[in-house]
């Protein structure tokens, strides 16, 4: 009997909680790639952020398997956490904020944009990409979940 992948069993926001871990997953993978194996030394700012990003992998990981649509109320708070922090970090960067108020003030400067991929796309804005992204598909998947 083939699998029919429209059966409750497999529900959209199963998909969609797997698409968030899907970005969650690349974004730490990226990272680790860039500190441990490009050797870029992270900022304050930027450790806050995998701070932040490091456990959605295995919080959302844990919602899928069963499935459990309750798996946003815990990845959701830290998700928030991770875009406040990456949009603060976005605006320190592109000067928008002086980087005096920032916790760093020892090790790599929080404004320093170490790589800019096509002359705009800077780590900064692909975390609040990839953190923005990442709540999207929660919050669709909870309002699809309480109908």
């Amino acid at each position: 009997m083939p699998l029919n992948l429209a059966q409750p069993e497999y529900p959209t926001g199963w998909t969609l909680i797997f698409l968030a871990w899907l970005v969650a997953s690349i974004a730490t993978l990226g990272a680790l790639f860039l500190g441990e194996i490009m050797g870029y030394t992270p900022c304050v700012l930027c450790w806050y952020q995998r701070i932040a990003m490091f456990p959605l992998v295995l919080i959302m990981a844990a919602g899928l398997f069963p499935f459990d649509p309750r798996v946003v109320r815990y990845a959701l708070p830290l998700a928030l956490v991770g875009w406040v922090l990456a949009m603060f970090h976005w605006g320190v960067a592109s000067g928008l904020i002086p980087e005096s108020i920032t916790p760093c003030s020892q090790g790599v400067p929080c404004s320093v944009e170490q790589i800019v991929w096509f002359g705009f796309l800077t780590l900064p804005m692909l975390s609040v990409l990839a953190f923005s992204l990442i709540i999207a598909l929660l919050l669709i998947t909870h309002f699809k979940a309480s109908k």
